[in-house]
């Protein structure tokens, strides 16, 4: 299984890092030349081009890719390069900086499958720290972690349950809720009050082994389909 990074910058490299380290396949596209080289140096496969160019994917391997990620600082081009990914029936993500609005969020949000914002996302841990909340939890987990969402469907047991409670429905140690969204919604940190409806998403922290368990938890008959 290969995924396509277009941006050997510090997300992009990260995120590659954690994938190899997970026995994937990654492509690194990245038009910078030092850039490209230090990804080159951990042993990355490394196209160097625009991102958003057809071509460039086309030599990435986009056709057979599972997924691709814009994760430069350019939302153009990361978005070029979803779109591009689209066409080849590839999962994608979408990077936003740190000029995020609403708006933004909005435009973008029903054209890929992921939207993150990294640094929304460093906010959000900070916040749930400072309110006193265990965000420190992780460190009680191993680190062959993987953060995925999950949109819960209309005939999921989730639904009308509290955020608060999903650990419950999870039924495991090893799981635990990051995160909360509701459609076309960036995803925060849920208030305890927050009950789930169909169409919502939650991200979840869990073990690899897990994943599968948790995912057929949360969306019941949908998960069988």
């Amino acid at each position: 299984m290969t995924f396509v990074i277009v941006g050997g910058g510090r997300v992009g490299l990260r995120t590659g890092r954690i994938l190899q380290e997970q026995g994937y396949g990654v492509v690194i596209v990245e038009r910078n030349a030092e850039k490209a080289r230090r990804a080159r140096d951990e042993g990355f496969r490394v196209i160097e081009g625009d991102g958003g160019d057809a071509d460039v994917l086309d030599e990435a391997g986009i056709a057979t890719a599972e997924a691709v990620a814009g994760l430069t600082g350019d939302l153009n081009v990361n978005f070029a390069a979803c779109m591009l990914g689209a066409e080849h029936g590839c999962r994608t993500v979408l990077r936003i900086d740190e000029d995020y609005r609403e708006s933004i969020y909005e435009k973008y949000a029903d054209e890929v499958d992921e939207i993150i914002y990294p640094e929304q996302l460093g906010g959000a841990g900070a916040k749930t720290a400072l309110l006193g909340g265990n965000f420190n939890l992780l460190a009680d987990l191993t680190e062959e972690l993987q953060l995925f969402d999950v949109k819960i469907q209309a005939g999921s047991p989730a639904v009308g349950e509290y955020v608060s409670d999903l650990e419950d429905l999870i039924d495991l140690e090893d799981a635990r809720v990051y995160a909360h969204g509701g459609p076309h919604q960036p995803m925060t940190i849920p208030l305890p009050g927050t009950r789930l409806e169909a169409g919502d998403r939650v991200a979840i922290i869990a073990k690899g082994d897990a994943v599968d368990r948790v995912r057929a938890a949360l969306l019941g008959d949908e998960a069988v389909a």
